[in-house]
């Protein structure tokens, strides 16, 4: 199930959270998984121990529903392999809160998804195979009805929890990365220049003029500039001979 209470990734806290042991044994996904390990141990060792019994005119050991033994090999197989996924997944369910890799965790999701979407159908069909064959059993005799019925009954569990479990990979998948919120990188607003900074704004040149007191004697005055240099004119220029 999702967690609560903060941003996370597939269903799944952001690293650096840290991993609550007590938390993780009650959410349900984790209980519905250990069920699912335990039903699985129940069906192949149901039929490991007493799934094969001598009938009266052979003496070969046969498979207690209908003598079929391709059928105790599948819900064996099913069963075993089942057993061993339960105990990988709940090694990942304690792995992938200390992922940093949004796209691990994704593919994490993906694997739980497609493995529980695949194992609910097989054990439809298990369900379904050992009913049909214990159905046209009939010599019962040296049968031990107990381990099949057992047999049976948490086959059909398994459907409905390894159902469940294919339900919250889905909605884990779904929701994604939804709930995270990403910074996302934005432009400063522009700054207006001005030509000026506000402080030093420009200013008109005034020429100072400067004024004489009218008492000042002539001599004291400085006379106003005149230049002596003669006029030039283009007809003294010569040019150079070589």
């Amino acid at each position: 199930m999702a967690e609560t209470g903060g941003a996370s990734a597939y269903g799944v806290a952001l690293a650096g959270v840290g991993f609550d042991f007590y938390k993780f044994v009650r959410q349900p996904q984790t209980i519905v998984r250990v069920l699912s390990w335990v039903f699985a141990l129940v069906v192949f060792a149901c039929i490991t121990t007493e799934g094969y019994v001598n009938p009266p005119s052979s003496s070969q050991a046969k498979c207690i529903f209908n003598q079929s033994d391709s059928t105790c090999q599948y819900a064996v197989g099913v069963g075993v392999i089942a057993f061993l996924a339960c105990v990988a997944f709940l090694m990942l369910d304690v792995y992938v809160p200390f992922m940093s890799n949004a796209q691990d965790r994704k593919y994490a999701v993906m694997a739980d998804l497609g493995f529980s979407g695949a194992w609910t159908f097989l054990w439809l069909v298990c369900f379904c195979l050992l009913a049909s064959q214990w159905s046209r059993t009939h010599d019962v005799r040296a049968i031990p009805e107990d381990a099949a019925r057992a047999t049976i009954a948490f086959s059909f569990f398994s459907i409905a929890t390894w159902g469940i479990l294919t339900y919250f990979a889905l909605g884990r998948f779904r929701r994604g990365v939804d709930d995270v919120s990403i910074p996302t990188y934005t432009d400063p607003a522009p700054e207006i220049h001005t030509p000026y900074p506000p402080t030093y704004a420009p200013t008109t040149y005034t020429p100072t003029t400067y004024t004489y007191p009218s008492n000042m004697p002539e001599s004291q005055k400085q006379p106003t500039f005149t230049s002596n240099l003669p006029p030039q004119s283009d007809t003294g220029y010569l040019p150079p001979k070589y």
